[in-house]
């Protein structure tokens, strides 16, 4: 097999995910940022304009120089994230697992899904991303997973209901087709959904269940060791803040982006992020 390129260093210094990760030590630093950039790569790999095709080949060259780490012959463009595997034993499935979730939008799967493929999809995404954070942060396994489970899912979930508008501009629609059933809507076109008057009944299903998983995310993080979770409650800050000002912004288009606030995610900071 030919080697992947190695992937970039993360250049959004001003997003939740680097401010987060800056408090973590050198190696558990270091180690999340290869998770970050083998993310980012296949990531834009599944966003690119090539046919799925070849993206999906593309993809697939990622699922062999994962296997390589673990197997060999280990590719030799990839040195963090081969330290990050053997230092903090990260686990194959959880990197095939987000192959798999990048695999689904590369091909096109996941437009208007029920409720257990969005799940499925959150899942691969974002909650085994999660499950490789977690042993990083040294957090212990059974919280761990749980913590990785919720959080992962409320950040989906979020992004989700942030990215209506670009993701219909592509072509994807990850509203679930019961929520937007319930709201009287039977399109699955995107662009027809994005500006559906009825779309804010829709989101608030969604809104519901990203804001019972961020809350059992807090359940979690409130009994594990302060330094363990320094930065997933720094991720859980920022995002809840968006689906926040989500919330009072409402959902009916024209929708204006909205960020993190800065003053929440600086409160956590001092909190969390000082300790």
């Amino acid at each position: 097999m030919s080697d992947v390129a190695a992937p970039a260093v993360p250049t959004a210094t001003g997003s939740s995910f680097y401010l987060a990760m800056r408090i973590l030590p050198d190696a558990r630093r270091r180690a999340m940022y290869a998770v970050y950039d083998f993310c980012r790569a296949v990531d834009d790999i599944a966003d690119g304009t090539a046919p799925p095709s070849e993206r999906i080949a593309d993809i697939e060259r990622w699922r062999a120089a994962i296997d390589g780490l673990f197997d060999g012959p280990a590719p030799s463009g990839l040195p963090d994230l081969a330290e990050a595997v053997r230092r903090f034993d990260l686990r194959r499935a959880d990197f095939h697992a987000v192959i798999d979730g990048m695999m689904m939008d590369a091909a096109g799967s996941v437009r208007a899904p029920d409720w257990l493929t969005l799940d499925l999809y959150c899942d691969r995404v974002a909650s085994a991303v999660g499950r490789l954070s977690v042993r990083i942060f040294g957090m212990r396994d059974e919280p761990g997973e749980a913590l990785a489970h919720h959080l992962g899912r409320a950040l989906q979930l979020t992004n989700i209901l942030r990215d209506i508008d670009e993701d219909a501009a592509i072509g994807r629609l990850y509203l679930p087709r019961e929520a937007l059933a319930a709201a009287g809507i039977v399109s699955d076109e995107p662009a027809t959904v994005a500006v559906d008057p009825r779309l804010s009944k829709a989101c608030a299903d969604v809104t519901e269940r990203a804001r019972a998983h961020f809350r059992e995310a807090g359940r979690i993080m409130a009994g594990e060791p302060r330094a363990a979770v320094r930065a997933p409650r720094l991720m859980a800050a920022a995002y809840e803040s968006i689906l926040d000002r989500m919330t009072a912004r409402g959902f009916a288009a024209p929708r204006r982006r909205v960020g993190a606030d800065r003053l929440r995610v600086l409160a956590a900071l001092l909190r969390y992020g000082l300790a």
